[in-house]
């Protein structure tokens, strides 16, 4: 879902501005952090450095890493953020 704020400033000379902004995130899956090791009280990953989806999105392929073949939740989630603005000057006379 994409938010939308607008912010409309006017000052007492009769000039009003908008202001609009938006955030982008993107989600990228990076390294695998599954233990293999946890059953034998031990510690070992098995060195997959990035998710790769096993199918398409929207079917249960798009959750398996087709490099390791564990779900997606095991592999670290990075969310990158980016704020957008655009801004315009409007002029109004009274």
């Amino acid at each position: 879902m994409k938010k939308r704020q607008v912010v409309v400033k006017r000052d007492g000379s009769g000039r009003s501005s908008t202001t609009s902004s938006s955030m982008v995130r993107s989600v990228r899956y990076g390294e695998c952090q599954k233990n293999h090791a946890a059953s034998i009280g031990g510690y070992a990953v098995d060195g997959c450095r990035e998710f790769m989806a096993s199918g398409e999105e929207g079917t249960s392929g798009a959750l398996a890493c087709a490099a390791c073949g564990c779900h997606r939740n095991f592999h670290r989630r990075e969310v990158e953020t980016e704020v957008v603005c655009d801004s315009s000057s409007l002029y109004s006379t009274r």
